[in-house]
């Protein structure tokens, strides 16, 4: 069982490295973090670089609008310089409502706009002139990345849900962060991949499956009120986040439950029909969920079913409680 952990700066930073420093003394493979509409990811990545030794560093995800493919191929090349070639660089595409309303940038061609930044960055890092004819990106003067580089390739994971994206991802990239993906389609999964990596000469089995885990812990407080917390992201995804992610949990079968809690929320802003609708066996098969000694039982379950580095939330608390809950989730 391979473990990576989502970690953002917070509120304080300094006490945010040092569960992160811990994770990594613990061996967990991958410290990753996001943005979306608050601070920057970079500077909080630049003191992971410099303060960690192993753990690779990512981003989960940066959206490919708010920056040029050439300023993302700089940034991660200085990152991949300071952590000597731990870099991870995660891309996506966002959504209209980010890209449009906090960037200002029109939300068009998401899909093709991956490729080409993958395309793009690969050829800087690697040191190539860049010499680039895309539908969004011309570029003809054959700049170079000039640096001192530890390795060639940095890993390019993509954030991918429709059976477009990840039939792309499984061509152009190493990695995927699904997100709310059910257990029992781990394999499924891999097979979509390994279609469009076929297609570069690669099989599914060459690109690493690190999806977003999120894990609720039960006997630690009110039951109820952790139930509630676990149906609230899917809430989220269903009925607030476009219709991309309901129609993925629609067709990876919670059909019924995806419908029935649109159908609540829609007639009347019923959040408490809307919740749930999302059943149980939803719940268990998306997230992980039990007593802590049956969590570590459920990550080894989900990695026998196909999950390469499952992504966990850094704990809250203080130190000493994720330092506890970082050590528990390993079994």
């Amino acid at each position: 069982m391979r473990l990576g952990v989502l970690a953002g700066a917070g509120s304080n930073w300094q006490d945010s490295l040092k569960k992160v420093q811990h994770a990594e003394s613990l061996g967990y493979e991958m410290v990753a973090t996001g943005e979306a509409w608050g601070t920057s990811s970079i500077p909080w990545m630049t003191l992971l670089a410099v303060n960690t030794s192993k753990i690779e560093i990512g981003t989960s995800i940066l959206n490919t609008f708010s920056r040029s493919p050439g300023a993302i191929a700089q940034e991660f090349a200085m990152l991949d310089v300071l952590s000597n070639g731990r870099m991870i660089c995660g891309l996506g595409s966002s959504g209209h409502r980010v890209i449009e309303h906090f960037h200002g940038v029109p939300f068009k061609k998401p899909l093709r706009r991956i490729r080409e930044y993958v395309e793009i960055i690969n050829m800087l890092i690697r040191g190539d002139k860049l010499e680039y004819a895309g539908d969004i990106y011309d570029l003809g003067r054959g700049f170079t990345l000039d640096y001192e580089r530890p390795r060639d390739h940095i890993p390019m994971y993509i954030a991918a849900i429709t059976p477009k994206s990840i039939d792309q991802t499984g061509e152009i990239a190493d990695g995927i962060f699904p997100i709310h993906w059910p257990k029992g389609r781990f394999q499924s999964l891999r097979q979509e991949l390994a279609v469009g990596a076929a297609k570069a000469g690669k099989t599914g089995g060459d690109l690493t499956i690190a999806p977003f885990t999120n894990v609720y812990v039960l006997g630690e407080g009110r039951d109820d009120d952790m139930w509630k917390a676990a149906r609230m992201p899917l809430f989220h995804y269903i009925n607030r986040m476009g219709d991309f992610y309901w129609n993925m949990l629609a067709s990876n079968g919670f059909e019924a439950e995806v419908m029935a809690s649109r159908a609540a929320w829609q007639n009347g802003r019923d959040m408490d029909a809307a919740m749930a609708a999302i059943s149980e066996e939803m719940v268990r098969e998306i997230q992980v969920i039990g007593p802590i000694e049956a969590v570590a039982e459920q990550l080894e379950e989900r990695s026998q079913l196909g999950a390469d580095v499952q992504m966990v939330q850094m704990p809250g608390g203080s130190f000493d409680d994720a330092a506890r809950r970082l050590e528990q989730l390993l079994g």
